[in-house]
């Protein structure tokens, strides 16, 4: 059998919490002419698909979205055969199918992956979509030159880790804002960041403000709330702004438009404001971000920590507490062998 979480309220409230969602069983599907049956091996979890299911994007009964590394159980496929490793999304599922008439909210076209490249779970992490994000918004965006400073919010999570280690690579002067001790002691001294400082500080505009005496010249937002209310006051004449995430905002109302109101607000600042939709970069830079950032990966001048968490049962709690920020890395869940370690 096949078990999948789907979700249970609808709409569902404005954060998750015990009966949100639903574990089913149902058979395993079976791939048609053009289609490939796949067995998940990661499922990654990332704030935005709260916000895929508080807009009712999924349909009713449907297997929770997520991007995943699957193995190929049995294939219909030309060139790809049982054993391939894919980059695809099954979501919360042990099993899914992929190919021709496959159509899900999220879908993307499967990437067959090389283990020999790097640890196939990166490619839900540091190679795959949540690095062009980094990139995309960070390089693309921002362009940080030398010498500037750059302040990265959700410093020690999957994106924000590895846009702020790019920003140092352009030779910026890089703050980052985490929580708990040991996530900013972890920015500073394992990821190379110049400073950080905890959001969770009473006198966090103050604290900024120290770790920023010259201002701030680009700011990659994946928060919101108050952490952007401390960066407000500090922009400097031609900064920029990417609006990657905003999860202090992810419980509020669909159309609360949060992020419309900090971009205003940016830009009676004179701010260059962005919004980030990582789709449009896959095409165009996809193959760019991995010239780039693969040697940087491989050779250590780019760090990446990832938490897993095991087993398929885990992940409603495991999604509930990385978005209240109780993840120390990207967010994984291991739901089946992983031949490759």
């Amino acid at each position: 059998m096949n078990r999948y979480w789907t979700l249970a309220q609808r709409p569902p409230p404005p954060w998750p919490g015990p009966g949100t969602f639903r574990l089913v069983e149902a058979p395993i599907p079976t791939p048609a002419a053009g289609q490939a049956l796949t067995r998940t091996i990661y499922v990654s979890l990332d704030p935005y698909q709260w916000g895929y299911k508080r807009r009712g994007v999924e349909p009713e009964g449907a297997p929770c979205h997520a991007r995943s590394v699957a193995q190929v159980v049995e294939s219909r496929i030309e060139g790809l055969a049982a054993g391939d490793f894919l980059f695809c999304t099954n979501g919360w599922a042990e099993y899914g199918l992929m190919g021709e008439g496959v159509a899900r909210p999220g879908y993307m076209v499967p990437r067959k992956l090389d283990p020999a490249v790097g640890r196939i779970s990166h490619a839900v992490g540091v190679l795959g979509m949540l690095g062009l994000t980094a990139y995309a918004g960070m390089i693309l965006q921002g362009d940080p030159k030398p010498g500037e400073t750059v302040v990265v919010s959700a410093a020690s999570g999957g994106v924000g880790q590895i846009a702020g280690q790019l920003a140092r690579q352009r030779g910026a002067r890089v703050v980052g804002i985490a929580g708990r001790p040991e996530k900013c002691a972890y920015v500073t001294g394992e990821l190379g960041f110049d400073a950080c400082v905890s959001h969770l500080s009473p006198t966090l505009p103050e604290d900024l403000k120290a770790a920023c005496p010259d201002g701030v010249d680009v700011y990659f937002e994946n928060v919101g709330g108050a952490v952007f209310e401390a960066v407000l006051p500090l922009f400097r004449p031609g900064a920029r702004m990417t609006i990657c995430g905003l999860i202090a905002h992810y419980g509020d109302a669909p159309d609360a438009n949060a992020g419309e109101r900090e971009a205003e607000a940016a830009r009676a600042r004179g701010v260059t404001v962005r919004n980030l939709f990582v789709g449009d970069y896959v095409e165009s830079h996809h193959d760019a971000f991995l010239a780039e950032v693969a040697p940087l990966v491989a050779s250590g001048q780019v760090r990446y920590r990832e938490d897993i968490r095991e087993g398929l049962e885990t992940i409603p709690a495991a999604f509930a507490e990385m978005l209240k920020g109780g993840n120390f890395g990207k967010m994984l869940v291991r739901v089946g062998e992983d031949p490759t370690l």
